[in-house]
């Protein structure tokens, strides 16, 4: 195996190579001596789909939260572009697991809400909505509401949302986690082919490895907890093929064995 053939953010425009985010050394201690996270460190590059994989309780949604600003660390630091997090902020959205939705608004309110938070006008922010709405293949159910989507869609008009607001960093807590395997890997290439044509910087958080691979740029691998990062590798899986021939691939799938050796350590007996 070699480290990158094909990434989306080889042929991005960028004005420098600083991540645009780096997490140092965090540390999370819970109540009664509970060390969740133990110097956790690593990298988000710029442009880039970095996922977070790992032992379930090791702190991945947790680490997520902090770099929202959603949660406090116990020491470390977080840095966006260079700046400390202590809130959260228009640099970074989140995309919820359990949707997040406001089940007394439309969906295009719904995508709209993050726009509304941050006091852009009426019409401005549904033009807006409406343009993310359209991207994720919602257009004919803008004035749905959630108990009338399914779970795909809903997570759509979450993803949508997160869209909308413009952030630098999008951070997703497993968001196809709640879909069956047929709509998960459509979701797959959606968020492939929405974030070539965004340019976003994503932080994503997955316990499946076969999806990491795929849609990856970089993964952190975490340890059981208290977590450390064990090893963080470039899959540089080349995704000039169809969705079928990427997966047969020697390629993708000699990185999904050398990413589930590098967890097998870390499983409960």
């Amino acid at each position: 195996m070699t480290d990158g053939t094909t990434s989306r953010a080889a042929t991005a425009d960028r004005t420098d190579n600083t991540p645009a985010a780096r997490v140092v050394d965090l540390v999370k201690d819970f109540g009664g001596g509970v060390r969740a996270m133990d110097g956790i460190t690593f990298d988000i590059p710029r442009g880039e789909l970095t996922s977070i994989i790992g032992p379930s309780g090791c702190g991945k949604t947790t680490t997520l939260k902090i770099i929202a600003g959603l949660a406090e660390a116990t020491s470390g630091r977080v840095e966006v572009n260079g700046v400390p997090v202590t809130r959260p902020g228009p640099d970074r959205a989140f995309v919820f697991q359990d949707f997040a939705l406001m089940p007394w608004a439309t969906v295009l309110r719904n995508a709209a809400f993050g726009l509304e938070l941050r006091g852009v006008p009426r019409k401005e922010r549904e033009e807006i909505a409406k343009e993310y709405v359209g991207k994720v293949g919602l257009a004919r159910f803008e004035n749905s509401y959630p108990h009338q989507l399914s779970g795909g869609m809903r997570q759509r008009v979450g993803l949508a949302r997160a869209l909308a607001v413009d952030a630098d960093i999008l951070l997703m807590d497993e968001p196809f986690a709640s879909v069956d395997e047929q709509i998960r890997r459509r979701f797959q290439e959606d968020l492939l082919r929405l974030l070539s044509d965004e340019k976003k910087t994503v932080l994503f958080v997955t316990h499946s490895i076969e999806e990491a691979v795929y849609v990856s740029d970089q993964v952190v691998i975490l340890t059981r907890g208290p977590s450390r990062v064990s090893k963080v590798v470039r899959p540089g899986v080349d995704r000039s093929g169809g969705s079928d021939s990427i997966r047969r691939s020697p390629e993708y799938l000699d990185w999904v064995e050398q990413i589930w050796s590098e967890l097998q350590s870390y499983l409960e007996t």
